[in-house]
């Protein structure tokens, strides 16, 4: 009897060694692995994160990165999942839009803290999850956004999965059991749209979670279906019910070919896609253009974009709360316009309400061009008229971040540090960290790393 697909894709995940990761893949998952350690600094002092961490009722000897309490490793999964997504600040794909590392990274983390194993497994399993990730990802593109699910929950339950599979080096029967398992642990619906709620934070953190578990009871020998990606009631059939799941993209090469190479680094602490469009309005800044001198603001704009980032057009001009104002396309190009960036400072609950920032917000429309290449690529648009009867129209033709601009090792880490920073570690805290994470591979235990990514206080 053939093999299942999911069995096909647990066979590659139980066998592969550090030996078979490409140089670019070894680089994209250290410097992913650092982006997401400064995102989780920066989150920690949030509310949302001690929210969470207060309301888990698990002590035990896994980190979770900022805080001082230690966690079981569920616990340590779910906050740092939360922790590198809290801001909308972490890594996505060009293509077929998810985060990647939100998921998986907390995962291995976890993993590799709970069993006390080496460094280079861990660094194995966030290699094997993220690519894991890229590869699940392109079975129904579309489809599950389509189905009212978020892909980070459910396909992240998924790569969680195997990071924590590969991480504790079990067999391929026991990682396709934890595949059978993870599917019906998988959730997370898109209604946080609505009010700009914090759900969509939660996703990524309960996919790392369940991801853990998921390989943890597997490797008892828990029976779970093997037929879980391609089954008659399949994780495909219930989150991508308009779908024709197509596996041949996902196993093609598996083992030798890269898809996480190609995992972009944010620049900005917002929607993805919102990107380019902010690339414009920083160039119109640049060029002298002042907020009094603009009548209006037009922008082409995907279909695809709308129902996110677009719409409903009068709450995305003003939106309720800082979290909201990341996936409103007008506030973001707004202020980005005033502040030449659109980091961590710049989505504030106080800055949402800043009236230059609204009034220009309500002067951006957009019209749908059916010429637009998302989500193949992602590019900017405005066509701005001023009161001097001019217009000037400035297109941005990709997101800087992916594969047309990569940020560069030290914009990354400068990034880091200034995530650490704004988390409220003092000049020099970061280092330590950085310097564990830059030489995961080499740690023979995990035992040093609560020490340099704790905080001293909750």
């Amino acid at each position: 009897m053939s093999d299942t697909v999911t069995e096909e894709l647990a066979s590659w995940l139980s066998s592969f060694e550090v030996s078979d990761v490409s140089p670019r893949m070894r680089e994209v998952a250290l410097l992913d692995l650092v982006d997401a350690a400064g995102l989780c600094v920066a989150a920690a002092p949030e509310i949302y994160a001690k929210q969470l961490i207060s309301s888990w009722d698990n002590d035990g000897t896994c980190t979770a990165i900022g805080h001082a309490r230690g966690l079981d490793a569920a616990g340590a999964a779910l906050l740092n999942g939360v922790g590198t997504h809290g801001e909308d600040f972490d890594d996505t794909l060009e293509g077929a839009p998810i985060r990647v590392g939100a998921m998986t990274i907390p995962a291995a983390l976890a993993v590799g803290e709970r069993f006390n194993l080496t460094g280079e497994r861990v660094f194995l399993g966030i290699c094997a999850g993220l690519e894991a990730v890229c590869r699940i990802n392109t079975v129904a593109p579309g489809h599950i956004h389509k189905a009212g699910f978020h892909p980070v929950g459910v396909i992240g339950a998924l790569g969680a999965a195997a990071a924590s599979s590969v991480t504790l080096g079990l067999d391929k029967a026991q990682t396709t059991a934890a595949f059978g398992i993870a599917g019906s642990l998988a959730s997370g619906i898109l209604e946080y749209l609505t009010e700009g709620s914090w759900t969509k934070r939660l996703h990524p953190g309960w996919a790392a979670q369940s991801g853990v578990k998921a390989a943890i009871i597997a490797r008892s020998g828990f029976f779970a279906p093997k037929t879980v990606l391609d089954g008659p009631h399949s994780f495909f059939n219930a989150f991508a019910p308009t779908s024709e799941p197509d596996f041949s993209e996902m196993l093609d090469g598996v083992g030798s070919k890269w898809l996480a190479e190609d995992i972009v680094f944010k620049p900005y602490a917002c929607g993805t896609m919102i990107h380019p469009y902010i690339d414009c309005m920083i160039e119109l800044r640049r060029r002298g253009i002042k907020a009094d001198q603009i009548i209006r603001i037009s922008c082409k704009t995907g279909e695809g974009l709308v129902h996110r980032l677009w719409e409903p057009l009068a709450a995305k001009h003003s939106p309720p709360s800082g979290y909201a104002a990341k996936f409103s396309m007008p506030f973001c190009m707004a202020v980005s316009f005033f502040d030449g960036d659109a980091g961590l400072n710049q989505f504030s609950d106080q800055r949402v309400n800043d009236p230059k920032v609204l009034r220009l917000a309500e002067l951006i429309s957009y019209k749908i061009d059916p010429e637009n290449e998302y989500p193949r690529n992602y590019t900017g648009h405005i066509r701005v008229e001023l009161r001097s009867g001019e217009f000037v129209e400035i297109n941005q033709p990709h997101m800087r971040g992916g594969k047309h601009e990569p940020l560069t090792e030290k914009q990354i880490t400068a990034k880091f540090v200034n995530n650490c920073m704004h988390g409220g570690w003092k000049q020099g805290e970061h280092e330590a960290l950085l310097e564990f994470l830059m030489n995961m591979n080499s740690h023979r235990d995990m035992l040093g790393f609560a020490r340099v990514a704790s905080s001293t206080s909750d």
